[in-house]
C-alpha cells in the first residue's frame, strides 16, 4: 500500500494505492459519512487481480475540508475524481466503483462529455443520478402514479433534516458518531461487527458531509438535466436498501446505452455487510468490459 496527495485547485485529496500493479485500475469512491476505509472489506477480494485506488472525498478523512457549501457541488467533486484519474492513470481509462454519494458523483462524472475516454466502466451502488431521479419522479407524478415517488420520498425524508443548517449536528456528533456500527446494523438489519472499525474522523466527517445534501439536492431536483452516458454501467440494486429504493431506477435504460442490473440481497451499506458479493459482481463486470474491449480492438 502506498499513499499520495492529488491536488485539484486548492483541494488536496488523500489517495491510497494497493493491489496488483499490472492489473486494470479500479477506482473506489465512498459516500457519506465514510472515508476510503469504507472499502476495507472489499479490497482484499479484488487486490489480487486489480490495481486498487481509493481516496478520501473533499470534506472527509485526510482530504481538504472546504468551508463553503457551494464547494461541495457535484461538478466540483466530479472534477476531484477526474484529477485522481489523471494522476493515477494518465494513459488508460479506469474502472469505477462508487457507493452512496460516491455513486452519485460517479454518475455525475460518467455523464460528462468525453467520459468514456477516461472511465472504462462504472459500477453504481446505492446512489442515484439526481437528474435521472428527478425526471423519473416528474414522469410518474405526471402520469398520476405517485406510489413510487412517494416510496422514495419517505425513504429520503431524513435529508430534509440534513439540509437544515445546525439542526442535526448535535445528534450526529454526540450520539450517531459514537454508536454508528450499532445504528447501521439496526438500519440495514446486519451484524454491527461488520460495520466497524469507524474512521477516527467520523464525527467531523458526518458534519462536514451535510454540505453535500445542502449543495446539491434541491438544486438538482428542482431543475433536472437530461444526462446520458456511453460508459458501460452496472447497477447494483440493494433489494433491502432502505435509503435508495430500487423503484427509482425504473427509467435508467433511457440514459445509459450499456446497462447491466445486478440485484443484491443487501441493505444500504453493502460494501461492509456484503463485501464478497459486491467484489465478485464488480470483478465480473470489469472482466466482461475488458474482454469486449479486447475483441473490438483486435477485430479487423
Amino acid at each position: 500500500m502506498t499513499t499520495r496527495t492529488v491536488t485539484n485547485g486548492a483541494v488536496r485529496l488523500h489517495v491510497v494505492e494497493e493491489g496488483n500493479p499490472q492489473g486494470p485500475t479500479l477506482v473506489l469512491v465512498h459516500g457519506w459519512p465514510d472515508t476510503h476505509a469504507l472499502w476495507d472489506r472489499v479490497v482484499p477480494a479484488l487486490a489480487g487481480d486489480f490495481r486498487i485506488v481509493r481516496f478520501d472525498n473533499r470534506g472527509a478523512g485526510a482530504s481538504t475540508v472546504p468551508r463553503d457549501v457551494a464547494a461541495y457541488r457535484l461538478e466540483l467533486l466530479a472534477a476531484d475524481l477526474f484529477a485522481v484519474i489523471d494522476a493515477v492513470s494518465p494513459d488508460a481509462p479506469v474502472h469505477l466503483l462508487g457507493h452512496d454519494w460516491g455513486s452519485v458523483l460517479g454518475w455525475e462524472a460518467v455523464c460528462e462529455p468525453g467520459a468514456a475516454e477516461r472511465i472504462a466502466s462504472y459500477t453504481s451502488v446505492s446512489g442515484p443520478n439526481l437528474d435521472h431521479l428527478a425526471l423519473w419522479m416528474r414522469r410518474r407524478l405526471g402520469e398520476r402514479r405517485p406510489l413510487g415517488p412517494l416510496e422514495q420520498a419517505v425513504a429520503s425524508s431524513y435529508t430534509v433534516l440534513f439540509q437544515t443548517p445546525g439542526l442535526p449536528v448535535p445528534a450526529l456528533r454526540w450520539w450517531f458518531s459514537r454508536h454508528w456500527p450499532r445504528f447501521v446494523g439496526f438500519f440495514d438489519r446486519s451484524d454491527p461487527a461488520l460495520i466497524g472499525p469507524v474512521a477516527p474522523t467520523l464525527a467531523d466527517d458526518m458534519v462536514h458531509g451535510l454540505k453535500l445534501y445542502r449543495a446539491n439536492l434541491r438544486r438538482r431536483l428542482r431543475a433536472p438535466r437530461e444526462r446520458r452516458t456511453d460508459v458501460p454501467v452496472q447497477l447494483i440494486q440493494g433489494l433491502r436498501d432502505r435509503a435508495v429504493r430500487p423503484v427509482g431506477y425504473e427509467d435508467t435504460e433511457k440514459w445509459v446505452t450499456d446497462l447491466r442490473r445486478e440485484p443484491l440481497d443487501a441493505g444500504h451499506w453493502s460494501p461492509r455487510s456484503h463485501a464478497g458479493e459486491l467484489a465478485a459482481a464488480t470483478a465480473r463486470f470489469v472482466r466482461d468490459v475488458e474482454a469486449r474491449h479486447t475483441v473490438r480492438t483486435s477485430s479487423p
